[in-house]
């Protein structure tokens, strides 16, 4: 996917063939706010306009801007992994729940 980022907030990208614009939502929130262009740089520009403004109302409202979530994350795997994850979690003395968490928190450190 395609996206656009600005203040720390993550826009995607999409194109409609039929319309000849570009559009896009901002991800991560609680809400929905779209921006469209017909250019990539009026894409960007009306990106960073919805977030100013998505800002904006959340401050006069005293809404949290950013998405909550609740830390609790079901994921679906194939029995083999699941089965590996099981045997080098018991070898490393950790609950399947604590080596998953730290895989994962791992490839984010990797991948920021």
């Amino acid at each position: 996917m395609n996206t656009l980022t600005y203040k720390g907030y993550m826009g995607s990208v999409n194109f409609s063939e039929k319309d000849g614009v570009f559009f896009g939502k901002i991800e991560g929130i609680d809400g929905l706010v779209n921006f469209e262009g017909e250019s990539v740089k009026e894409l960007t520009d009306a990106f960073h306009e919805a977030v100013d403004d998505y800002l904006e109302y959340c401050k006069a409202e005293g809404i949290e801007p950013h998405k909550s979530y609740s830390g609790s994350l079901n994921i679906r795997i194939t029995p083999e992994v699941h089965s590996r994850i099981a045997t080098l979690a018991k070898q490393t003395g950790v609950s399947i729940n604590a080596f998953i968490k730290k895989a994962l928190e791992n490839q984010i450190a990797t991948m920021l």
